[in-house]
């Protein structure tokens, strides 16, 4: 099963919980937290040992993180270790964050192209997104070399695909029709 799978519940029971609570900023920090701990080395090696218990792996973290969890924090830490999803705390703390800017009302682009764009190029592009979309868009960027020229912007499931590769692939498609 793929960890994004496995993790959604985790981060959408969070979420409500932060939703109910308004508290999606103190989610985050605490998330955030909770996967820097989990993270370290000596902290993973304790999880995966067989002969420790759940329970003791569990007072560890939480004597690490000490209040900063509050109650529903430790909770979660606590079922996250007994249900052995401990590593998958990146996923989780991913998925919170798509639905904390969603419950913001902003939307995440990630924008490839065939050469690093300037800081100019990207905040007009995310501009005219912003325009197009009615809402706040944050950008991430990557390279494709194979694009040739152009971009490819995906926000959510939509593609907009005006790159140079995507324009010669519909040229064959109407040529071959």
């Amino acid at each position: 099963m793929e960890r994004a799978t496995l993790a959604r519940p985790y981060a959408e029971a969070v979420g409500k919980l932060a939703a109910e609570g308004k508290a999606w900023d103190r989610w985050s920090e605490r998330l955030a937290l909770l996967a820097v701990v989990a993270d370290d080395a000596q902290m993973r090696d304790l999880a995966g040992n067989p002969a420790v218990p759940a329970e003791r792996v569990a007072e560890v973290i939480l004597a690490v993180c000490g209040d900063k969890l509050g109650a529903e924090g430790d909770n979660l830490a606590k079922l996250l270790v007994e249900n052995k999803r401990l590593t998958l705390l990146p996923e989780i703390v991913a998925l919170f964050e798509v639905l904390k800017a969603a419950q913001e009302g902003e939307l995440t682009a990630h924008i490839t192209s065939a050469y690093a764009l300037s800081n100019e190029q990207l905040a007009g592009l995310v501009a005219k997104l912003e325009a197009k979309l009615g809402r706040k868009i944050t950008a991430t960027q990557s390279l494709d070399v194979e694009l040739i020229g152009g971009v490819v912007i995906q926000v959510g499931d939509e593609v907009m695909d005006s790159s140079v590769r995507g324009g010669l692939a519909s040229l064959a498609v109407t040529l071959k029709a």
